[in-house]
């Protein structure tokens, strides 16, 4: 069953029982107020001068008759239960039950009942007077048919409104889910051709068209991941493609035996151990990519100035030539710590790979930000705009170890972490290059 068929069966189902309710409710409104009327009417009937069974009325004109009412008929029943008068001369002794006769024998008081009479239904109503009591009857053939037509009508009030609940059921139905069966089709559509580049374009401020913006907002992000994705898979297949050609290209000529010359033969296995250590680095950028598009690690508290102390004894080792002078204070922060040293060491790295030999790497930490300043040849005005860009080098970086994903490592920290790394050219004169990297406090 479809979603649209049950809102509308649902809608039909509401009203149904609303309209039938509020029938039934009229219903018996109006048949309270018809007998109501009709026993006001019989009370009035019974409500003549004062009898006494057996004898002459106290009124002239009305003496023979019992009910002062043409519509109701009267008789007068004596306290040993026998009926003494009738409107007309006649009497109806079988409505004279045990309930009549208690009243006329002053054991019971007035009552109104429903009876048969013949084919007839009536409504009685017993007073006690002097010395019995008086019997009125109403014949409730008018009211029942009133009541009939009443139910007709009724009835088909509430037809026509579960019909017409029904209908409108549908209308609003469609109208209602007109966003949904967009989105579904952007699904199905985006299923069959793996198109992210589909949107639903919902208007409004309702919950459907709330959903379908979010929608194609959860487009929008999966269209930038795999456009992210396919870049990353394009960049890194040309970024091994050279290490791995230069490396399939000297190791067929050591396979041939070349070159001779073991001065040349001992540059050419230099050149094998660097393009192997390019490669590693490579790979591991890599996979420190790879990791920053997976689920996030969870945070804990760090002292960033024991991470930068930690980074900085690593890094030294690997770059004897270069001294690395740090100044810090404590700075708690929130943070992974892998990834925090990660972002340091590429930092440390890129400005020791640029100083010149006995050159100083000044590092500084303090309120949640490392600041990085080397005194290398600095960056090019027209390459600032793109050195946080994945496998992005600069010409004068060509010829250097690297695989272009460091900086670009230390935004995705920077921001994954809620700060920011940002680039300055020194203002005292020494040249060089200085990186702020920003996390966020504890």
């Amino acid at each position: 069953m479809s979603f649209r068929l049950r809102v509308t069966l649902f809608t039909a189902a509401a009203v149904a029982i609303a309209a039938i309710g509020a029938s039934v409710a009229m219903y018996l409104v109006v048949q309270g107020q018809l007998i109501s009327q009709v026993e006001q009417n019989l009370q009035a009937a019974a409500s003549g001068p004062i009898r006494e069974p057996g004898g002459p009325f106290r009124r002239g004109p009305s003496d023979q008759q019992v009910s002062n009412r043409p519509e109701v008929f009267g008789q007068i029943i004596n306290a040993s239960g026998t009926v003494v008068q009738g409107d007309g001369g006649y009497s109806i002794p079988a409505l004279v039950t045990a309930e009549v006769k208690d009243v006329a024998a002053g054991k019971a008081p007035e009552f109104f009942a429903t009876a048969v009479s013949g084919d007839v239904r009536v409504q009685i109503y017993v007073k006690p007077i002097q010395g019995g009591a008086i019997e009125v009857v109403q014949p409730l053939g008018p009211i029942d048919a009133a009541l009939a037509q009443t139910r007709l009508l009724l009835i088909a009030f509430a037809a026509g409104a579960i019909l017409l609940a029904a209908a409108l059921g549908a209308l609003i139905g469609r109208a209602a889910l007109a966003p949904v069966k967009r989105l579904t089709a952007t699904v199905e559509e985006v299923t069959k051709t793996r198109d992210l580049s589909r949107r639903v374009a919902a208007q409004g401020r309702d919950e459907l068209s709330r959903l379908g913006t979010s929608f194609d907002a959860m487009l929008g992000q999966l269209e930038t991941s795999l456009r992210s994705q396919r870049q990353l898979v394009a960049d890194a297949s040309h970024e091994l493609r050279t290490p791995l050609t230069s490396l399939r290209t000297n190791l067929e000529l050591l396979e041939r035996g070349q070159p001779t010359d073991p001065v040349e033969r001992q540059e050419l296995l230099g050149d094998l151990v660097s393009q192997i250590e390019r490669l590693t680095t490579l790979v591991g950028d890599l996979i420190e990519v790879a990791r920053d598009e997976e689920t996030p690690m969870p945070f804990e508290e760090l002292q960033l100035d024991e991470v930068v102390h930690e980074v900085v004894d690593d890094v030294s080792f690997r770059y004897p030539k270069v001294h690395f002078n740090v100044t810090s204070s404590p700075s708690p922060i929130n943070g992974v710590k892998v990834r925090v040293a990660r972002a340091i060491t590429n930092l440390l790295d890129n400005a020791a790979k640029y100083s010149p030999a006995g050159a100083t790497v000044d590092v500084a930490v303090a309120n949640g930000e490392v600041s990085v300043r080397d005194h290398g040849p600095g960056v090019a005005a027209e390459d600032v705009s793109r050195m946080f860009d994945r496998f992005w080098r600069s010409n004068d970086a060509r010829h250097l170890p690297g695989s272009g994903l460091g900086l670009s490592i230390v935004k995705d920290v920077a921001e994954s972490h809620g700060g920011s790394v940002t680039f300055e050219r020194p203002i005292d004169g020494g040249g060089g290059a200085r990186f702020r990297l920003r996390l966020r406090g504890a």
